[in-house]
């Protein structure tokens, strides 16, 4: 057995529009190890660098809270982590600290969409460098052939290396855009769901190392009639699993429509958004609220499995972009379910 155990801990920095992953090596006695992320130390780290500090106090914190097989490296484990305050206290940046949903009872599945980019030619890839469009989408989605489909070989080592991490992905398919893909992550509990994604997130960034591609997560990659990249958020709490009761979907939908849900939501589903929402393209327009029953083009899709299944289900809310941080989808979502948006 190996003596010693690579920590390579991954967090959120405070990029502003969007976050971005950071990540870096911990080596500790191996013993040290139980399996609980409570486990491994607390671990500092340079702010300043990272827009989540200033030169003068630029300590952060990184707090282990969940932990992954590292598919890359022998004896490593994937760590993600929050960020603290000095004094331990959760960062501005921590989206992950104001999740309300201690006894897990939302289950979250989140859709993440993204784009294989041509570094060279900073165009997805499949398009021609020259700036000629390829012929317009309709054949990409769920593609077989070289025609159609590009990038399969990365999605499908994505895919094995988040099997190898133990991470719950459920799918994976071409998109409509060529060069677009998607995978789809399911947790149990809204901060694993977001930890889940995250991991998958960073292991997806790190294939796109292996093969010199960026991992394009803007909502809107490509300007035209292109669909734009979303992170579609399908949740369920019991309410929603067990009730059968049409009445009662609608009620938990409803509680969406609030100016000030709808103003927390877009908050944090996604820099730019607005390009990708427009109302085209299977979205609603970002200034309109609607929900439907297998409606694509609604703000909230019921799925027409849960109506066959007497009611009980899950709704998909369909806002998120694919830059969106899952922490802060879900923790909107949770607020909004429980009814903090709608006036007692």
């Amino acid at each position: 057995m190996a003596k010693k155990l690579k920590l390579e801990y991954i967090w959120l920095d405070g990029g502003k529009p969007t976050q971005m992953m950071r990540s870096k090596t911990k080596v500790i006695d191996a013993d040290k190890y139980k399996g609980s992320p409570d486990d491994l130390p607390l671990w500092s780290f340079d702010g300043s660098s990272t827009n989540q500090a200033s030169g003068s106090s630029s300590d952060c914190l990184l707090k282990p809270v969940r932990v992954f097989t590292d598919p890359f490296r022998s004896y490593s484990l994937l760590v993600m982590c929050e960020v603290l305050n000095a004094d331990g206290t959760p960062h501005p940046t921590n989206g992950r600290a104001t999740i309300d949903d201690n006894d897990n009872d939302f289950w979250f599945g989140f859709e993440q969409e993204y784009t294989f980019w041509d570094l060279d030619h900073h165009t997805p890839l499949g398009f021609p460098a020259s700036g000629y469009y390829p012929p317009p989408q309709g054949p990409y989605y769920c593609s077989v052939g070289a025609e159609f489909t590009v990038g399969r070989e990365m999605a499908d080592r994505h895919l094995d290396l988040c099997i190898d991490a133990d991470i719950n992905i459920e799918g994976v398919n071409a998109e409509v855009m060529k060069g677009q893909w998607e995978y789809q992550i399911f947790a149990k509990g809204a901060k694993e769901a977001g930890d889940q994604t995250w991991v998958a997130r960073y292991i997806m960034e790190r294939v796109g190392e292996e093969y010199g591609v960026r991992i394009n997560l803007d909502p809107k990659p490509v300007q035209g009639d292109w669909n734009g990249s979303g992170m579609h958020a399908n949740f369920s709490n019991t309410v929603l699993r067990t009730s059968g009761d049409k009445a009662k979907f609608e009620e938990i939908c409803e509680y969406f429509r609030p100016k000030k849900a709808i103003e927390a939501a877009i908050l944090v589903y996604g820099a730019d958004n607005d390009k990708r929402l427009t109302g085209n393209h299977e979205t609603q327009a970002i200034d309109k609220f609607s929900y439907g029953v297998s409606d694509r083009g609604a703000s909230i899709r019921i799925p027409i499995a849960a109506v066959e299944n007497g009611w009980k289900g899950w709704l998909e809310d369909r806002r998120p972009a694919s830059n969106a941080d899952p922490y802060k989808v879900a923790s909107v979502v949770v607020k909004t379910v429980k009814g903090g948006f709608v006036k007692k």
